[in-house]
């Protein structure tokens, strides 16, 4: 007899398989294999309950039958999915599938994909917590309720193909909000005054004439030039000197979050290259060592750490760099998020033999990158504080005063593991008393800068501290925003398209709570709650849903639609209607005013310059990247469109002719390493080896 074990994807799968002997079968379930119907609203309410109708998507059957075949002959079967909602969940619909109650399968967690690991969790097991399902279940009721009821009212009444999210709507109000303020801000007029003391010394002017000098004080060009002619020929002499030690201690370790914000502003990846890069580390690589899992798990938004990985992170730290750099106790760190999963662990290196200098000979450069910045954080979050000296001289004449700042380092500290520092900015050794000659002086027109758009690592930050969402929704979020093209990253910053604006205006007015960061962040602590067992998800559910079913009921007599429409002057000639002018997801176009009843409509023509020809005028789009690595050149892969419609060429046409029909993704095939693409059919969405044809179904964000 054969032990089994089902794990969620094939890398994890042949990772684990590697530590264990003959004894046992490990088989991936390929993410999950139950979800609510694609084609229906999937929910059944009866006498105020929730009843899920769950169904084993298509393209899980063929892996559904053979986890029963194997779990025939098994001695014992282990759930070992990920230790999140999203795992428990994904455990609970295994045994479901296969037949067996949840609770009486061994469930097994760890944190990361080591032999050690994998012993010590198949010599612990525990039993599914329902908690968890029940929380996961809220959740996914929730966002079903949210999208499959209030999306069609967005496309009735503003655009077709809108969709709206309990999640996804709330980070939109975010951007919108910012937008609006940059587009109310009147800029302000002031001067700065621009000093130089001789051996190039940068000084500010803080005081003039009695007068405290601050970033606005000076708003004329006149007073400006005032100020500068009288100190101009001023003799100058050092009235105080400050020096003040400085200890800065490191950053935790990561978390996704905050992976997420770093990967963005240190390497420019996107939030869902980070979380892509990061699965591939946590499933397993092939390292010095053998093929294991090169990271704990990177869904977290826990700062604990194992006492085994403290350990061997300071034994690290004084062979590597010397007893100076090691503190005299270990140091702990506690999360600040809420609803934080303490019994988690931070995100860190699960070998540290295995350094970056060694991971280079192995991972891809991306990999790479992003592994050392796990690493190094990892290591730093150790170590001992840096100790600076600020130094702050006081230059003054009978009518102003200026301050030379500068700073010296005393003693590296953590950033020794970086291998990185700013410069110092070391001042001359000088005494009260000593005279200062001017250099330069000259002042300077500014205006105040508008607030600034969000970056995805910053919509990141402000989610985490408003409480919306949590770490598995972060980067998924955004890149539903960018695909529904309600947001568009221009120079890394999100800008919202003007549908946002119309979206989120009928939102606030008609459906306050979805776009309430408060009563978004709230309805997460509920979820929270049901996972600690200390509210009913079935009471949680019903709350929410009979007073938003009421505002749906509402809408759709009481929004105005906001459908633009322009009669054009001639007659539809299929039912002898009016013809108007409307705006749709993709451009201008014509269409009959009785629609629904009518449904004809056509490209809006416009002349060329000589009268005699008309062509079809297609709305401007920007090449929409894919994050997607071409097969046959390694570029780019964009969105591209023809008059036969949508098709997928590479970025460095015409060096490169790769074309597709269907969307490529980033993923290979797991059983022929072949290149997969996306199709989607009435039955779902689903990816398809181009070599061997095999399919698997993915589930669409709501």
């Amino acid at each position: 007899m054969k032990n089994l074990i089902i794990v969620e994807s094939p890398a994890k799968a042949r990772t684990i398989k590697n530590f264990l002997g003959k004894d046992y079968d490990v088989i991936a379930s390929k993410g999950h294999i139950r979800d609510l119907p694609k084609t229906s609203f999937g929910i059944k309410i009866e006498n105020d309950e929730f009843k899920p109708e769950y169904r084993v998507s298509m393209d899980h059957s063929k892996i559904v039958k053979e986890i029963k075949e194997l779990a025939k002959n098994a001695d014992k079967i282990y759930l070992a999915t990920d230790e999140d909602r999203e795992g428990e969940a994904i455990a609970f619909h295994i045994a479901n599938a296969i037949g067996k109650e949840a609770t009486s399968l061994p469930r097994i967690v760890f944190h990361e994909i080591t032999k050690s690991a994998i012993d010590t969790a198949l010599a612990n097991p525990r039993t599914i917590n329902m908690d968890s399902v029940n929380a996961q279940q809220t959740r996914r009721l929730l966002d079903r309720i949210v999208g499959y009821k209030l999306s069609p009212l967005l496309n009735l009444k503003i655009q077709k193909g809108l969709s709206a999210g309990r999640v996804q709507s709330a980070a939109l109000k975010i951007i919108v909000d910012r937008e609006r303020e940059i587009r109310a801000f009147k800029p302000v007029e002031y001067y700065s005054i621009d000093t130089m003391f001789k051996k190039d010394l940068e000084a500010e002017l803080i005081k003039f004439e009695d007068q405290k000098i601050e970033k606005l004080t000076i708003t004329n060009p006149d007073r400006a030039k005032y100020i500068v002619q009288n100190l101009a020929n001023e003799k100058f002499s050092v009235r105080n000197i400050e020096s003040k030690d400085r200890k800065t201690q490191p950053s935790p370790p990561f978390m996704t979050s905050t992976l997420q914000q770093s990967a963005s502003n240190a390497l420019g990846f996107s939030p869902k290259k980070t979380m892509m890069i990061a699965q591939n580390l946590y499933e397993g690589v092939q390292t010095h060592e053998g093929f294991m899992g090169a990271i704990t798990y990177m869904r977290t938004d826990s700062l604990n750490l194992a006492k085994e990985a403290i350990e061997a992170a300071r034994e690290r730290i004084i062979s590597e760099y010397g007893e100076k750099y090691l503190p005299s106790k270990p140091v702990l760190y506690a999360t600040s998020s809420k609803g934080a999963q303490e019994a988690h662990e931070a995100i860190r290196p699960t070998n540290l033999d295995f350094t970056p200098q060694i991971a280079a000979k192995f991972l891809e450069k991306d990999a790479l990158r992003l592994y050392t910045l796990i690493y190094n954080r990892f290591l730093a979050c150790q170590m001992s504080a840096c100790i600076s000296q600020t130094q702050n001289i006081y230059v003054a004449s009978q009518k102003g005063e200026f301050k030379i700042s500068g700073r010296k380092v005393l003693f590296d500290g953590f950033y020794k593991a970086y291998g990185d520092m700013d410069k110092d900015k070391i001042l001359p050794n000088v005494n009260v008393g000593d005279e200062m000659s001017l250099q330069s002086i000259k002042e300077e027109q500014h205006f105040t800068e508008p607030p600034a758009r969000y970056s995805e690592a910053g919509l990141i930050k402000k989610l985490e501290s408003l409480g919306i969402g949590r770490p598995s929704t972060y980067a998924p979020t955004i890149s539903l925003l960018t695909s529904r093209e309600y947001v568009k990253i221009e120079k890394k910053q999100l800008v919202p398209c003007e549908v946002a604006f119309s979206m989120i205006g009928v939102l606030e007015e008609h459906f306050s709570n979805i776009v309430d960061s408060e009563f978004t962040s709230q309805l997460e602590e509920k979820l929270d709650k049901i996972a600690e067992n200390e509210a009913d998800w079935q009471r949680v559910l019903s709350e929410f849903y009979h007073p938003f079913m009421d505002k749906i009921s509402s809408g759709k007599t009481n929004i105005k639609s906001l459908k633009v429409t322009v009669a054009i002057g001639e007659k539809c000639p299929e039912c002898g209607g009016e013809l108007v002018k409307r705006k749709g997801r993709y451009g201008e176009f014509i269409a009959c005013g009785n629609f629904p009843k009518c449904k004809y409509s056509r490209n809006i023509k416009t002349q060329t310059t000589n009268e005699q020809t008309t062509n079809d005028q297609k709305p401007k789009r920007e090449l929409k990247k894919l994050e997607v690595p071409c097969p046959k050149c390694g570029g780019e892969i964009v969105e591209r469109f023809s008059r036969r419609g949508k098709f997928y060429g590479c970025g460095n046409y015409p060096k490169c002719d790769f074309i597709s029909n269907y969307e490529p993704v980033a993923q290979k095939c797991d059983e022929c390493g072949g290149d997969m693409v996306k199709k989607e059919l009435k039955k779902g969405t689903f990816h398809e080896c181009t070599k061997c044809k095999k399919k698997v179904q993915v589930s669409d964000a709501e």
